[in-house]
């Protein structure tokens, strides 16, 4: 056992951030805080870490985007037409993503809970690779940072930091869904 965390411990002291930026693409909330955790030991250098997360979730962001820009095209059509990528729905898609589409996209990273199904439509909506990865950047720098320091602080109770991840982007998707619907009621017009 005690050979196994050694070579653990060496493998993150030498490999780590390489690891570290490939978990970070696929899964970015409780890889920062497991970092901030593994920072706090000293096995991880704390700025290195931050700045490898930002770039793996803004590699991930990314690779959502390109789903939605080519991914829409090996859909059949009436998927497309459900999921508003055909017709009607995708000029209502392109209209919203070019009047909010980087509000849109700082909602849902913050919220965590529907983050990649914007990533996807902003892709399908076309929005400008640049602008995507601006509001993208600007929403990650902070959210990357609070997962890192709480783990910094608290790594150690991670599993329980990671469901309450999970309650707290659900109560904000809650949330975001009930302000969209009042939004929308307020501007439909009244018979």
């Amino acid at each position: 056992m005690a050979a196994s965390i050694t070579t653990l411990t060496t493998l993150i002291q030498n490999d780590g951030l390489a690891l570290l930026l490939a978990l970070s693409v696929v899964e970015g909330p409780i890889v920062s805080v497991l970092a901030g955790w593994l920072a706090r030991l000293g096995l991880l250098p704390f700025g290195w870490a931050y700045g490898v997360l930002v770039l793996g979730d803004l590699i991930g962001d990314a690779l959502h985007y390109a789903i939605g820009r080519s991914g829409a095209r090996i859909l059949p059509v009436r998927w497309r037409v459900r999921f508003g990528l055909e017709g009607a729905g995708a000029g209502q898609l392109v209209r919203h993503f070019g009047e909010n589409g980087g509000r849109t996209l700082m909602v849902a990273k913050l919220t965590h809970s529907l983050g990649f199904a914007a990533l996807i439509a902003a892709g399908a909506a076309r929005m400008p690779l640049p602008a995507f990865l601006w509001y993208n950047l600007v929403a990650t720098l902070p959210k990357s940072l609070a997962f890192l320091m709480l783990g910094y602080g608290l790594g150690h109770a991670s599993v329980l930091i990671n469901s309450w991840i999970w309650r707290v982007s659900l109560i904000l998707l809650l949330i975001s869904a009930g302000v969209v619907v009042w939004f929308y009621r307020r501007r439909a017009p009244q018979p």
